[in-house]
């Protein structure tokens, strides 16, 4: 499979940037857990942030379909985890209710996704158009920096991976490696702004929270 510039054969290490740039994911993982204080129980997102990274190193080494689907598959997984838990943290839906954020942010891609496609831009923005947009509502909703700040550099994540196979005349190794590390901060500032959440709404116990 050849969908990035940097990739020119068939080889184990032909995206050699895509591939190690997946450390990102991996230390922001790390970051997060030695965070973690021993019976923490917010350790959800964290995990899957880690997962992300070695899905998305095993598509970037071993590229085939099943990779692929791996990479996709677990962002997706972060993204409705996270939109189920800012629901019911930032905005103090039910946790009986709280899991409906999920099918309704998946109604709300494919909106997105088919306007996207009636516009032909839905290929050049990878389907990550309506997650750029989700983490802006919540920004200001939750009148949350952290969260604001996610979404400017996933804005300039997502343009550079938008600019990858354009630009690739000019720079043969692409830009999807840059993708790979701002997105590791986007999940990392993600998390930390639910684990803050947690606390805020779990003081009766705020010594075993990650600290933000």
């Amino acid at each position: 499979m050849d969908g990035y510039c940097e990739r020119l054969g068939p080889g184990l290490w032909a995206e050699p940037l895509n591939a190690v740039s997946n450390a990102a994911f991996l230390v922001a993982c790390a970051v997060l857990l030695v965070r973690t204080r021993p019976g923490n129980r917010h350790w959800t997102l964290p995990v899957i942030l880690g997962v992300v990274g070695l899905c998305s190193l095993s598509f970037h080494t071993f590229a085939n379909g099943f990779t692929a689907a791996l990479d996709t598959l677990s962002i997706l997984v972060f993204v409705l985890v996270g939109v189920v838990l800012l629901a019911r943290y930032g905005l103090k839906v039910p946790a009986n209710r709280a899991w409906l954020a999920a099918p309704a942010f998946v109604v709300f891609a494919a909106f997105v996704d088919v306007l996207l496609g009636l516009a032909g831009r839905q290929y050049t923005l990878g389907g990550y158009l309506p997650a750029l947009l989700g983490l802006a509502g919540f920004a200001v909703a939750l009148r949350s920096p952290t969260l604001g700040l996610a979404a400017a550099v996933f804005a300039v994540s997502l343009t550079l991976r938008t600019l990858d196979e354009p630009l690739c005349g000019s720079i043969p190794v692409g830009l999807h490696w840059a993708w790979h590390c701002l997105n590791a901060v986007v999940l990392y500032l993600v998390a930390v702004s639910v684990n803050k959440l947690r606390w805020l709404s779990d003081s009766s116990t705020p010594e075993r929270q990650i600290g933000t």
